[in-house]
C-alpha cells in the first residue's frame, strides 16, 4: 500500500530537481530579468554615496487623477504587483512601484545604513520627481512597516493607507534572542531553491502550491547562482536587522489618514520563529488575532479578513484581495 505514496514522494523530489537545474543565473540587478511595464531609475545620493533607484510608473489613459504606490515585501520586487497593476490601471488610477534599495532592479551596496525612515526618504524622492503630491500606499509584508512609517513621516502626502499581511505587527524582539547581522548573512548565503521553496510552501500556501508561484522562488534561487551572490545576501542580512531592530507597532495610534487592513488570516508569518521553542512560537505570526488587536489600535482603520488564505492575499486569492481594496480606494 505505500508503493503509490513512495512513486510519488519520488517524482516530487525529481519535478524539484529539475526545477532548481533549470534555474537561470540572474544578474544581481535583474538586468537580465523583464519586468511586467517599463522600469525607470532616479538617482538617490545619501550616505556619502550614488544609488540607482528603480521604479515602475504606469499611467493610464483613463487616468482619473488618483495615485496609488505598492510596496513589496522582503522576499520579493516591484514584479510581483503585475497583476495588481492592471486592475488599478483599468480602473483608472495611476499606479507607482518601487524596488526599494537592496531588492529587484535597484543598487545592493556593501556599505549601507538601512532604517526604515531611509527607505522612506527615498520612495518620497520618487514621487516628488514625478510631481505627485497625494497617493494612496498599499504595503505588503515587509512594505506594509514601510507603508506605515512612510505615512507617519509624510501625512500630507499619504491619503490613504493599505496594510495587506503586514509584518510587524508585534515586536518580536521581545520573544527572540537579538542575532547579529553576520548570523542573517551566514544564513542567507547558505540559500539554495530547494530552502526557498520549503519556506514558501509552508510559510506563504499552506502545504499548497500552484505552478504560479514558481515564479517568485526562481527570482530569489536565481541570484544564489550569480558569483556576486554575496552582495544580495549581506543586504538581506540589513534588512532582517532593520525589521527586527525597528518596530512600527508602537506609533500605529499615530497614523492620520484612512486606513484598510487585508489580512489573510491563515498567515503564521514571524521573524526568529526557528530560534525560539515551540511553546513560545505558537504564539507567534497569529493573524486571525493580530489583525484584529492592529485595527483597534490606528484610528480609522477597517479590517477585511480573508479566511484561509496566508501571507500572500493578492497572489493566493487575488478577487478576495483585489474587491476590498477597490472599494476603500473609490
Amino acid at each position: 500500500m505505500k508503493f503509490p505514496l513512495i512513486i510519488s514522494c519520488l517524482f516530487l523530489s525529481l519535478f524539484s530537481f529539475a526545477q532548481q537545474h533549470q534555474l537561470k543565473e540572474l544578474d544581481i540587478n535583474l538586468k537580465n530579468y523583464k519586468y511586467p511595464f517599463p522600469v525607470h531609475y532616479v538617482t538617490i545620493v545619501t550616505q556619502q554615496q550614488e544609488l540607482q533607484m528603480g521604479y515602475m510608473d504606469v499611467k493610464p489613459d483613463n487616468y482619473n487623477g488618483k495615485n496609488v504606490m505598492l510596496l513589496h515585501g522582503k522576499n520579493f520586487n516591484g514584479a510581483y504587483w503585475k497583476t495588481t497593476i492592471e486592475a488599478l490601471t483599468k480602473k483608472g488610477y495611476r499606479v507607482i512601484v518601487p524596488d526599494q534599495i537592496g531588492f529587484g532592479k535597484s543598487d545592493k551596496p556593501m556599505n549601507f545604513q538601512y532604517s526604515f525612515q531611509q527607505l522612506a526618504t527615498n520612495t518620497k524622492q520618487i514621487l516628488d520627481g514625478l510631481g505627485i503630491q497625494k497617493v494612496a500606499v498599499l504595503g505588503h509584508s515587509m512594505g506594509g512597516m514601510l507603508a506605515t512609517r512612510f505615512a507617519l513621516m509624510y501625512p500630507e502626502t499619504v491619503e490613504k493607507l493599505i496594510l495587506e499581511n503586514p509584518i510587524g505587527l508585534e515586536d518580536w524582539k521581545l520573544k527572540v534572542p537579538y542575532k547579529e547581522v553576520d548570523w542573517w548573512c551566514k544564513n542567507e548565503l547558505a540559500q539554495s531553491y530547494e530552502k526557498i521553496k520549503k519556506y514558501q510552501l509552508e510559510s506563504y500556501y499552506d502545504g499548497k502550491w500552484k505552478p504560479e508561484y514558481d515564479e517568485w522562488v526562481n527570482l530569489l534561487a536565481g541570484w544564489t547562482l550569480n558569483p556576486d551572490f554575496k552582495k544580495y545576501a549581506w543586504n538581506a542580512a540589513l534588512t532582517y536587522d532593520m525589521i527586527f531592530t525597528q518596530p512600527v507597532v508602537y506609533e500605529f495610534q499615530n497614523i492620520k489618514c484612512p486606513t484598510l487592513l487585508l489580512i489573510g488570516t491563515r498567515d503564521r508569518t514571524a521573524l526568529g520563529k526557528p530560534l525560539v521553542s515551540e511553546e513560545v512560537r505558537k504564539t507567534m505570526g497569529l493573524y486571525e488575532n493580530l489583525g484584529k488587536e492592529t485595527q483597534k489600535k490606528i484610528p480609522n482603520a477597517k479590517l477585511v479578513e480573508i479566511p484561509n488564505i496566508g501571507h500572500m492575499p493578492h497572489i493566493e486569492r487575488f478577487e478576495s484581495f483585489i474587491q476590498p481594496l477597490v472599494s476603500f480606494l473609490n
